[in-house]
């Protein structure tokens, strides 16, 4: 192959004459052309630039966080009221459910209540004025005396309750009670809604110590776990167990003898539990029985 000289090695002229520099080409459309002097094109940020950002993103994050009082007071707002000390309840629901157990005492018939009639409900309400006078409106003075005449009262209601079941269950056993369906479940209906409101001031004096005990939130550990102690965010922040509550709790395991969404936690709530669920299903279980076998 020749070789022509300002040629390509094919031998095509390059339109080039020898000896000549070749012309300087154009920049692409809008590109600015180069010029001397001009400085480097900017590259990647220095390292010297990165530090410098994150000082000012710790800097920015420190001024931005809370500082050490603000947590702790956040954490205090966060506690739930039945876990501090919080204002005594107010007595007047107690003392409406002890009234009125004494008011079914007086309507039971003469053979199944303790003789002479009147003792019982003058002894109940000596000890609920005692109460009252300690702690008038909310019960918030703790005394040992307090708790003792408490448990007095509740154990001496149970009693006179327990005396009128057993001669009802004897009766309906020997045939000597029942003999009107309309009676016998009224009389049934009547013990059975006192056992009730017993195990409820049993529950509401044994919880975490008694209810002056939880306004003072001395004992962190409770008897019996309610749904708003599990679920906080579903509660109100000044909620705490109470005398109705533990009414409900009382009900609801006199009802389905079971626990249903209060859960006990130590034994003693379990046995004392157990036991209130054995004497209503016994109680249930032989008046509805004998009412239904009256009304056939």
């Amino acid at each position: 192959m020749t070789h022509i000289p300002g040629g390509t090695p094919d031998g095509i002229p390059d339109g080039t004459p020898d000896g000549e520099d070749e012309p300087p080409r154009r920049p692409p459309a809008g590109v600015a052309p180069e010029r001397e002097g001009d400085p480097p094109p900017a590259g990647p940020p220095a390292a010297g630039g990165e530090q410098l950002g994150d000082r000012l993103a710790r800097i920015e994050a420190l001024l931005l966080s809370p500082t050490r009082s603000q947590l702790a007071g956040a954490g205090q707002r966060f506690v739930p009221a039945w876990r501090r000390a919080t204002r005594g309840e107010p007595r007047w629901a107690a003392t409406a459910a002890i009234l009125v157990v004494m008011a079914i005492q007086l309507t039971l018939p003469g053979r199944l209540s303790v003789q002479p009639r009147l003792v019982m409900p003058a002894v109940e309400f000596a000890l609920l004025i005692c109460l009252t006078a300690l702690n008038p409106h909310r019960i918030e003075r703790r005394s040992g005396v307090y708790r003792l005449l408490s448990l007095v009262l509740a154990l001496t209601i149970g009693g006179a309750n327990a005396y009128s079941a057993v001669k009802l269950i004897s009766g309906l056993i020997g045939g000597t009670e029942g003999h009107s369906a309309g009676s016998l479940l009224l009389t049934g209906g009547g013990i059975w809604l006192v056992n009730a409101v017993i195990f409820a001031l049993l529950y509401w004096e044994l919880d975490r110590g008694g209810p002056a005990a939880r306004a003072a939130g001395e004992h962190p550990v409770p008897d019996f776990l309610f749904v708003q102690m599990q679920s906080p965010e579903l509660a109100p922040a000044h909620w705490e167990p109470a005398f109705l509550d533990y009414f409900y709790l009382s009900f609801t395991n006199s009802t389905a003898f079971s626990p249903t969404d209060v859960m006990p936690v130590t034994r003693t709530a379990k046995a004392l539990m157990l036991v209130q669920a054995a004497v209503s299903l016994l109680t249930v279980v032989l008046v509805v029985a004998r009412a239904v076998n009256i009304l056939k």
